[in-house]
This record gives structure tokens, C-alpha cells and sequence, in this order.
């Protein structure tokens, strides 16, 4: 990167911080600060990851508001499910008051989310949904029409007759396969379009880049690839500057770690698909907080998604994602 893009981008992320800070805060209207602290256990899907810091961020914030004892809990990769599954539990022993669960597993998850449910223990779903009916409510992307999203620019940038790769992460995981429904429902409308390899890279981006070195070898003419999160993005689109493919060959990516907001300034990704992540953990704190006050809270809270380019990504609202805040 040169040393003007690094600039800017190092007075980008500085501004977009101060205005993070300046704007969250304040408790939601008919909620009061709880008077005797209560336990929250927050289990999400690994414990590393810009994503999941700034989700943890969000419910710090929320925590700190509302007089919580925050939790947060996650295995060490994502598809470490048994983990998952052993820290809800461990949770349920531990008689938490309520548990925020993204769950890393569907129908795995559903169980042990049952079970809390039983003990009386109120589970929000949060980023991605469990396979069980006792789930209070569901606070993250509207992910299918996030695929869709993605699928639409990558489409616009290589064209209606093309070959093009999707790398996705955790094969079982809801908002995984509902990202890859949504691409595949919208690249259906075009018949010119094939998808040529679909694969998963457990969230690690060394697999994302063995995976994409794969996808190059045995399909040359590829002219665009989807990455549907945050590790999968970083690594396939490292790999893909890595064989001399930047700009060549079109990356629509998730998330906004500083890595892929590095590549989208040099050309090497086109667009992002950018979530709420911050957002994510503060609601999830708050209606876990209405639900143990007996408040009666709705049963899903989109908290947004768009795509963000070279062309859009300094805009006020636009930043508002890539560095979310809860208004």
C-alpha cells in the first residue's frame, strides 16, 4: 500500500473510532439499569477476530449501561462444536441468568439450547440461528439477503457469462448456509453464470488460502470469487494477491477487518459485505436484560447489512457500519 492510502487510512479508522465512542451510549427508553447485577453469558463462535471483538465491544458497552456481569465464552475455532456445546452447558451449571449463543452448528446446537431453556434459563440467538423452538429472540443479519448482496456486485463486475468460486466457512452453521443460499438463489437468474467450486474453510484462513489456491489450479478461467466471512475473506484474498490474480480475477468479500479494508484500497477485493457486529453484542446485552425484567421483546432484530466499495466507504452512513454504534 502507499504511503498515501496508508494515510488515509490510518486518519479513516481514526475518525470512524472517535465517532464510535462519542455515539454509543444511553439506555433504551422504558428500561431501567438493573438494581442487583445479573449474570450474562455471552458464547460465541471462537475467540479470536476483529468481528468478534467488536461484537464483544458492543456487549461491553450495553453491560456497563445496564449493571451486567458479562461472560464472554468461545472455543478456540469455529468448528470446534463439542466446545460450544461444553460452554452452554458449562453455563447451565453455573445457573447464568440468561445466555446470548451464536451458534456454530445449527441442529447441534439445539439441545443444549433446550436444555437451558428448561432450567428456566432465557437463551438469546444472536449472528446465527439454533435449530429450538425456546429461543427468546434473534438479534443479527438478515443473512440470506446478505448472499444476495453479494452475489448481485460480484455478477455486475464479472459479467453475465462467467465462472465464478464461492468460499464459505462452517458447512452447518445457519448463517453459512443461508449466505450461500441467498448468492446461489440470485446467480440462478442468470444462466451464463456457473459456479464452478463451492468450498468451506472451516474458518481458518490457511485453509482459505489452500482452498483458493485449489479453485485457481483446477479452474484457470475463473473470473470472480465470494468470501462469506471475515477469515474466509482475509485468506482467499491474500492467496489470490499472493498467485498475481489481484484485480484479475474479482473478490466480494464479508466483514471489515483492517486486512480486507487494506485490500480493498489497493484493488485487490471490490466490495464488502458489511454486518453490525457492534450492534449485534450491545442488542443482544439489552434484550437479554428487557427478557430477565419480564419486558416483552419482538422476535428478530435485523441490525443490517450493505455493501461497501471504494467509491462509498467514506460516507457518514456508510461508516456507521463499518464502525457501528448503537444510536
Amino acid at each position: 500500500m502507499t504511503r498515501t492510502r496508508a494515510v488515509r487510512m490510518k486518519v479513516y479508522f481514526m475518525l470512524a473510532w472517535t465517532i464510535l465512542l462519542a455515539s454509543c451510549g444511553g439506555t433504551a427508553p422504558n428500561l431501567h439499569v438493573l438494581e442487583k447485577p445479573k449474570n450474562v453469558d455471552m458464547i460465541v463462535k471462537m475467540n479470536h477476530g476483529d468481528f468478534w471483538k467488536t461484537v464483544k465491544m458492543g456487549a461491553e458497552v450495553a453491560a456497563k449501561e445496564y449493571n451486567v456481569n458479562l461472560t464472554f465464552k468461545a472455543p478456540q475455532n469455529e468448528s470446534d462444536i463439542d466446545e460450544q456445546i461444553r460452554l452452554v452447558d458449562e453455563s447451565i451449571k453455573n445457573n447464568a441468568d440468561a445466555i446470548i449463543l451464536s451458534a456454530s452448528d445449527y441442529m447441534r446446537l439445539a439441545q443444549v439450547t433446550d436444555r437451558a431453556a428448561y432450567y428456566k434459563i432465557p437463551v438469546i440467538s444472536m449472528d446465527s440461528e439454533v435449530a429450538s423452538a425456546r429461543i427468546t429472540t434473534f438479534v443479527g443479519t438478515n443473512n440470506y439477503e446478505a448472499g444476495q448482496k453479494a452475489a448481485e456486485r460480484l455478477i455486475k463486475l464479472t459479467g453475465p457469462e462467467s465462472r465464478i468460486g464461492v468460499m464459505n466457512f462452517v458447512r452447518g452453521a445457519k448463517n453459512a448456509d443461508e449466505r450461500e443460499e441467498g448468492f446461489m438463489d440470485y446467480v440462478a437468474r442468470f444462466p451464463g453464470v456457473e459456479v464452478v467450486d463451492i468450498e468451506y474453510c472451516e474458518s481458518d484462513e490457511q485453509i482459505a488460502r489452500q482452498l483458493t489456491r485449489k479453485m485457481m489450479k483446477e479452474h484457470p478461467d475463473i473470473s470472480g470469487i465470494v468470501a462469506l466471512n471475515e477469515v474466509a475473506s482475509i485468506g482467499t484474498a491474500e492467496e489470490i494477491q499472493e498467485l498475481g490474480y489481484g484485480g484479475k480475477v474479482k473478490i466480494i468479500t464479508f466483514d471489515s477487518p483492517a486486512k480486507v479494508m487494506e485490500l480493498l484500497q489497493e484493488g485487490i477485493v471490490q466490495g464488502t459485505v458489511i454486518q453490525n457486529p457492534f450492534n449485534n453484542g450491545y442488542l443482544a446485552v439489552q434484550y437479554a436484560v428487557q427478557v430477565m425484567e419480564g419486558i416483552e421483546v419482538k422476535e428478530r432484530e435485523d441490525t443490517k447489512s450493505r455493501l461497501i466499495d471504494l467509491d462509498n466507504m467514506l460516507r457518514p452512513d456508510n461508516q456507521k457500519l463499518l464502525f457501528p454504534f448503537v444510536k
